[in-house]
């Protein structure tokens, strides 16, 4: 089974509860990467939740990764990163956490962006967004042609993101998207809980 979905965390962790819901999901087997994404957060707290989150990740075959901070990544010894254009650039990062750890490049709409990133060897690149997106008032737009186009270009994973839900996500997997990228549709449903969410992505 193709496990096609890229996991983002809420913005907010509280409570045992959402450790439970996350072993749960990534029980279910459709997850492959999951990412931490928490902003304005001590850095006692960040290391606290991710050293926890890991062993859940761990114990279900899920890669874990850290938003915008390589350090953090490697200290916790997570698979890897995700950065953004503004965080701390691509070889600085490769420098901190060497070169068996995955490293993704968030290129918005850009095909230069995504060139770049492939000429720098980053192990994914991130599109977005490609629907209104609560999680990220981006003020990049991107479309599928930009799928498609790095199906044909890019020798390398792309993984789509930005209000992806279980009404949307075929067209983008069809597009060319190899992975698709949620939290909203899973973690702040107010019609179903995480864990149905996550099974609607069939």
């Amino acid at each position: 089974m193709k496990r096609y979905i890229y996991l983002i965390s809420p913005q907010k962790i509280r409570g045992i509860k959402f450790y439970k819901n996350l072993n749960s999901i990534l029980k279910t087997n459709k997850v492959k990467y999951f990412q931490l994404r928490l902003k304005k957060i001590s850095i006692t707290n960040l290391l606290k939740i991710s050293k926890r989150i890991k062993k859940i990740t761990k114990k279900n075959n899920v890669k874990f990764l850290i938003n915008d901070d390589p350090i953090v990544a490697k200290m916790i010894e997570a698979d890897g990163c995700h950065i953004g254009q503004k965080d701390m650039d691509f070889k600085n990062s490769r420098k901190i956490l060497g070169k068996n750890k995955i490293i993704g490049v968030t290129c918005h709409n850009s095909k230069k962006l995504a060139l770049k990133a492939e000429k720098n060897k980053a192990n994914y690149i991130a599109f977005g967004s490609f629907f209104k997106s609560p999680t990220k008032k981006s003020a990049f737009k991107a479309n599928l042609a930009i799928l498609r186009w790095a199906k044909k270009k890019i020798n390398m994973p792309t993984v789509a993101i930005g209000g992806i839900n279980s009404s949307n996500y075929k067209k983008i997997l069809t597009n060319g998207a190899n992975f698709i990228a949620c939290s909203n549709f899973v973690w702040n449903n107010n019609k179903i809980d995480p864990v149905s969410a996550i099974k609607k992505f069939k």
